[in-house]
């Protein structure tokens, strides 16, 4: 068992109120209480977009590709602490820089074998400080693409995604064609368990 297995993961009410937390073992099963997430776009200068494929050995939705680096924030951690906290787990990195640009995205998606993702929580863009160095136990492989071709592999095949990107993905592309332009969120337009965290 890793050590994130054993986490907080926050849990939240139909308001995303946090209601309490669980282990993060427990929480992702058949009937997943709906709790905390966030999901982060890592992206150059030149908007090309990282694309990951998620290890073999994770839980949930295994081998397949993704967005950068996603992740649940713990009790009181602020979302730029949980972003830097993932992205050096996953991807043995620091980060120039870290915008919400979607305060909240919810989704729910069932696996074949009934297990379970319910969450919600703001996409994030991000410009790394240094390169990625991938922990081959949290994600597989990873990919620089332009993100306009990223979006028709998406018009062409969305079933190589993992279905919360699709879902995130289709509300960054109504922000328009360059990632670097998109508004950034004001904090307290984030679920309420982010909008004080230190």
């Amino acid at each position: 068992m890793s050590e994130s297995d054993t986490e907080p993961i926050v849990l939240l009410d139909e308001e995303w109120n946090m209601t309490g937390t669980a282990a993060k073992r427990e929480v992702h099963r058949q009937d997943t209480p709906l709790h905390l997430a966030f999901t982060a776009y890592v992206f150059d200068d030149a908007g090309r977009f990282l694309l990951t494929r998620r290890s073999p050995a994770k839980r949930t939705w295994p081998g397949v590709w993704t967005n950068s680096f996603c992740g649940h924030p713990l009790p009181g951690e602020s979302l730029e602490a949980a972003v830097r906290r993932r992205l050096a787990a996953e991807l043995g990195c620091t980060a120039e820089r870290i915008d919400p640009v979607l305060a909240a995205v919810r989704y729910r998606a069932v696996m074949d074998n009934g297990i379970t993702e319910n969450e919600v929580g703001p996409a994030v863009r991000v410009r790394l400080a240094t390169p990625p160095v991938l922990d081959t136990r949290e994600v597989d492989s990873a990919r620089w693409l332009p993100w306009a071709h990223l979006l028709e592999e998406i018009d062409q095949d969305r079933a190589e995604l993992s279905p919360w990107s699709v879902v995130t993905i289709e509300r960054l592309r109504a922000l328009g064609p360059d990632p670097w332009a998109w508004p950034v969120v004001p904090l307290r337009e984030l679920p309420p368990p982010l909008r004080t965290s230190a």
